[in-house]
């Protein structure tokens, strides 16, 4: 019962707000032409199916089409992170080799 009051008040609150919102001149002013805009698209487009199908089937396409993109981008980030992952014990090894060859070259040019 208590989400039904919550409910009801929202719905209150917001219809409330938009005519409250209506008293700023520019406000309706910029309502009414976002209504007629969208109203004379609807209408442009139930009259051109064709054309609303094809503009959303590009949009679908692009969306893929990132979609893809964003996948394989991910996908070298793993890998990526995967190869830094074994970096440490690269650079460990790598270390000790390089103190591995300056002591041999110490003991062989200490022994001249």
């Amino acid at each position: 019962m208590g989400q039904n009051k919550l409910f009801k008040a929202v719905i209150a609150g917001a219809i409330i707000g938009g005519i409250v919102s209506m008293f700023d001149r520019a406000t309706r002013e910029s309502t009414v032409a976002t209504v007629k805009t969208t109203s004379e698209r609807v209408k442009y487009y139930a009259q051109n199916r064709d054309e609303l199908m094809q503009m959303v089937e590009g949009k679908i396409e692009q969306a893929q089409s990132l979609y893809d993109t964003a996948q394989t981008s991910i996908t070298k980030l793993v890998e990526n992170a995967d190869q830094l992952k074994g970096l440490p014990e690269t650079i460990q090894a790598m270390v000790g080799d390089t103190q591995k060859a300056f002591a041999k070259d110490e003991t062989t040019n200490g022994a001249n």
